[in-house]
């Protein structure tokens, strides 16, 4: 058996240093390397501006052939870079397969949630700018080349996630207990379940997922982002988040529709201060939709449901949508449920039914309902094989 094998991006013209300590270290863990130079050909010319984002632009479409005709040789894809080297080696490696093990050396000189959002990636921040040896990024690459030896020691081939197609769900921490009790379900019943946080961020891996044949049925419990992309809220691009495996079956339920998505408390924009509010965690705040938003967000689910092909299936728990919209919550309210259950018997497209649940959605009789549903799906899909 051949040795396992690392292909390395950088920009060797700035970090040749860098990738040759890094290629030393690997190679003394018996990992072979292979060096993909992500440089600008800017012939010592500083570029700026459109220049420099299409120069950018063509070493990544350059670079990403390259390193997909070595992939088949290769275990492990790093990335090593700051600004402009780290954004190039995150362009490349989003391209290659989603579960492919793939290493960011970075400053982290960015945001990297958006454009990580949608790719497996280990981000492994340097502290210390990648700029000449020293003591602190020697430990760290010595890190990086350890880590990498122990991904090519355990000789999986990536894409299981495709080999056996799961239940898709979204989740959210203020629907979490309803989400875990679903997957309990259906583990009991021998199946299993691959859970997205929907939370701006994660429906674009749930959509790259569904677009790639992951899910075999869709449950998507949290359509939380529809606040992000109507409303307000951080959120990455995500044009097919509700359109991706149409042909699916689906079970849909408006699980943290009803609050925004904020930040920290003290960085809560002025204009929603006012509003029902509370602090889900130091980090995070939800702020109760108003009236007119509700209506809003329905009619984009209804309208992205109205479009799927495949079997579809509304479940709507009066109860509460999720953990603080119920009794003695901080932001209950049952008029904001009521609208959206207005609006989505009045805009459903015949063929999709709706299920009115007199519970909260972490009721077990709502989790009945989904399974009921996933049944009855599998039944129709059953008899049409017949016929």
């Amino acid at each position: 058996m051949p040795p396992p094998t690392a292909l390395v991006l950088t920009t060797l013209d700035t970090k040749a240093a860098e990738a040759a300590f890094l290629q030393e270290r690997l190679q003394e863990h018996g990992v072979t390397v292979t060096l993909v130079d992500t440089s600008l050909d800017t012939d010592g010319t500083v570029l700026g501006g459109p220049e420099k984002l299409r120069a950018m632009d063509e070493t990544v479409a350059r670079a990403t052939a390259l390193t997909t005709e070595a992939l088949a040789q290769a275990q492990v894809v790093i990335g090593i870079g700051g600004g402009t080297g780290g954004e190039i080696a995150l362009n490349i490696m989003r391209a290659l397969p989603i579960t492919f093990p793939k290493v960011l050396v970075t400053t982290l000189p960015f945001d990297p949630r958006a454009a990580a959002a949608d790719t497996s990636l280990i981000l492994v921040p340097t502290l210390a700018d990648i700029c000449g040896l020293n003591p602190t990024l020697r430990e760290i690459l010595e890190n990086v080349a350890a880590l990498t030896a122990g991904l090519c020691a355990s000789r999986r081939s990536a894409g299981a996630c495709l080999r056996a197609p799961t239940y898709g769900i979204t989740a959210l921490g203020a629907t979490d207990t309803a989400v875990q009790s679903l997957v309990a379900a259906l583990q009991a019943r021998g199946e299993e379940s691959t859970v997205f946080h929907s939370n701006g961020y994660g429906g674009g891996g749930f959509a790259r997922f569904a677009r790639l044949g992951a899910f075999h049925t869709i449950i998507d419990m949290t359509p939380h982002e529809l606040t992000r992309l109507h409303v307000a809220g951080a959120h990455v691009p995500m044009p097919d988040r509700f359109s991706a495996g149409a042909h699916l079956p689906r079970i849909v339920l408006p699980g943290g529709l009803n609050f925004i998505g904020f930040g920290e408390a003290s960085l809560l924009p002025e204009v929603y201060r006012a509003r029902p509010h509370y602090a889900h965690s130091g980090f995070f705040t939800h702020v109760k939709l108003a009236p007119d938003e509700m209506a809003r967000v329905a009619d984009a689910l209804v309208t992205s449901l109205n479009a799927l092909t495949g079997p579809v299936a509304l479940i709507v728990p009066m109860g509460g949508f999720s953990h603080q919209d119920a009794p003695g919550g901080a932001i209950e309210d049952r008029e904001l449920r009521e609208i959206f259950l207005d609006r989505a018997r009045d805009g459903l497209r015949p063929g999709i039914p709706v299920l009115s649940v007199e519970a909260h959605i972490t009721s077990p009789n709502v989790t009945d309902a989904i399974l009921e549903a996933c049944d009855r799906h599998r039944s129709t899909a059953a008899a049409e094989q017949k016929d």
